[in-house]
């Protein structure tokens, strides 16, 4: 694992230093692309400060004019001269080449397209004008180096300081991606139980915590569909036994080709068609498949009807079987025919896991902006810790209990998606008197 970390690890780091270095090749080319316009052309407009110009500042300031200020050139050797022209307040040539006895001095000075003009100031007032012409390569490159050495060595320490800024940002990021992808491609495998630690920027560590939640709810799905298809598995071994069982024994002449001995086996079957039933009706219901024609009808009428049908059961268990039911409107929109099988379910699971001289009682009434329906009993109840996994397939009470008593254990699966199929909602705990207590809400 650190391994192959490691290699994602390299490999996004690679990736983001490649970008990075594209970035400075890029921003060097641009650099040498303005130096090397600089040292070629200038903009007549530019404003420099070199230390020629406060020397002539200074001299102006100083002597009141500019007379004899000559001695400033042939004391200064910053630019040759023969290059400059300098210029009074009304552009009239002060002196030409440094010199002042040549037969430009007091002409208005024509400025040419590349010529460089260093405005001369004194107080806040123009006082004149240094202009450059004809500079060669050479003085072009020393005025170039005045601007862009200062500039360049300020990047190159940007430049370090942004290296160490994108590599802490680069360590910060890549190592809970790396992690992602790594844990990720772990999952693809069928590892489901990887997970990532969470760490990074508040993103990635909402990514590391989703990414965390989604593999725990693969892994549960998954661990839930093995406990499934063991549980069916498990649920159909027996009735093939019997009937397997049955026919070999009629077959090898074991058993009388008779009625009595052919029973078994067919309840068997029966037993088998009931099983595939409820697991289709319990898949098409979880996929949103299953058809509901809903209606408005009276819920405790419904139950009425579904005390009457296990009427009969509840007699031959000695255990009391009664509803009790408001007199209010109790009103709901929904597929009644649905709605009776979950309750049915309901009532049937309750009757099989009291015992004889128990009691089993329904209640309805309007709660809040719903009506509910409760099935309570006063049998041992659940177990606190065994409530959040009672609609599961095929969970019973009694693990060892045995089928004809114990159910498929799909029914109270059935109920619930049953009831959250037409937006309703249904859930159990524990009465305080003792038994189980299963509530089933709809709204109004």
């Amino acid at each position: 694992m650190d391994n192959s970390t490691a290699q994602i690890r390299l490999r996004l780091l690679s990736l983001l230093g490649r970008a990075f270095v594209g970035v400075l090749l890029l921003s060097l080319f641009l650099f040498l692309f303005i130096t090397a316009y600089v040292l070629t052309y200038y903009s007549p407009t530019a404003y420099l400060r070199f230390p020629l110009i406060g020397h002539l500042e200074g001299y102006y300031l100083g002597h009141g004019s500019w007379d004899g200020v000559e001695a400033v050139f042939q004391n200064h050797h910053e630019f040759p001269p023969e290059y400059t022209v300098l210029l009074d307040e009304e552009d009239r040539v002060i002196l030409d080449g440094g010199l002042a006895s040549v037969s430009t001095v007091g002409s208005i000075f024509e400025f040419g397209a590349h010529d460089l003009r260093l405005r001369l100031q004194a107080n806040g007032k123009n006082i004149g004008t240094l202009v450059m012409t004809n500079i060669p390569i050479e003085i072009r490159a020393r005025i170039a180096s005045g601007i862009l050495v200062p500039i360049s060595a300020i990047s190159l320490i940007l430049a370090m300081f942004l290296v160490v800024v994108a590599f802490m940002l680069m360590r910060r990021f890549v190592n809970p991606l790396a992690d992602v992808i790594f844990a990720a491609r772990s999952v693809a495998d069928g590892k489901l139980d990887t997970r990532i630690p969470v760490s990074g920027p508040q993103d990635l560590r909402g990514l590391s915590d989703s990414f965390n939640e989604m593999a725990t709810a693969l892994e549960r799905s998954d661990r839930e569909r093995r406990e499934m298809l063991a549980d069916i598995a498990h649920e159909l071994r027996t009735p093939l036994s019997v009937i397997r069982g049955r026919l070999e024994g009629i077959v090898d002449g074991i058993y009388p080709a008779q009625a009595n001995q052919i029973s078994p086996a067919l309840e068997s079957v029966y037993l088998l068609e009931r099983i595939t039933d409820d697991l289709r009706l319990l898949t098409l219901a979880e996929t949103r498949q299953l058809h509901f024609e809903k209606r408005n009808f009276d819920l405790g009428e419904l139950a009425k009807r579904v005390i009457n049908i296990f009427d009969v059961e509840a007699r031959e268990k000695n255990i009391s079987l009664s509803i009790e039911r408001s007199d209010e409107d109790l009103t709901v929109h929904a597929d009644p025919q649905r709605t009776e099988q979950a309750v049915s379910n309901l009532v049937g699971n309750a009757l099989r896991y009291v015992p004889d001289g128990g009691k089993v009682w329904l209640t309805v009434a309007r709660e809040n902006e719903g009506i509910v329906l409760k099935v309570n009993d006063n049998g041992k109840g659940i177990p606190e810790a065994d409530l959040p996994y009672i609609f599961d397939r095929f969970w019973r009470k009694d693990k060892s209990r045995a089928r004809s008593t114990g159910g498929t254990g799909l029914g109270l699966a059935i109920a619930k998606q049953l009831i959250e199929a037409q937006g309703g909602k249904i859930s159990a705990g524990n009465l305080s008197e003792g038994g189980l207590q299963v509530t089933v809400g709809f709204r109004k």
